[in-house]
């Protein structure tokens, strides 16, 4: 493991969670559809997301008590950060790429159903 995926794992969700709402809402998106894309993604809902952002939960954590990581995520494909999602190795940086992705999409105007990947 490199030192910036080290860095990735140790660091906090709650953290990174404004960033992602502040993106959305720059584009005219809203923190609730920022969180249906993690509640899709991870199986999290508002309670158990909420507890991880109240402590603070790095991202190792986050993805490893994640209830159920989407069998759809699979289908999250493209580049983010200079990476092409599909064949990043690490499986916990894919998930957190995945995430990325997933925001990054929002932000440009995808519709819901083709970033959840139901249409």
């Amino acid at each position: 493991m490199n030192s910036n995926n080290t860095r990735v794992y140790k660091m906090s969700f709650a953290s990174v969670y404004p960033l992602y709402i502040q993106k959305a809402e720059k584009k005219g998106r809203t923190k609730e559809e920022v969180d249906q894309i993690i509640f899709w993604l991870t199986g999290y809902d508002a309670q158990s997301l909420q507890h991880h952002i109240d402590n603070k939960t790095d991202f190792e954590t986050f993805f490893a008590q994640a209830p159920r990581i989407n069998p759809n995520a699979s289908k999250i494909t493209g580049v983010i950060c200079g990476y092409r999602v599909e064949e990043i190795e690490d499986e916990l940086i894919q998930k957190v790429r995945y995430l990325d992705k997933l925001i990054d999409e929002l932000a440009k105007g995808k519709a819901m159903g083709k970033i959840l990947r139901t249409s």
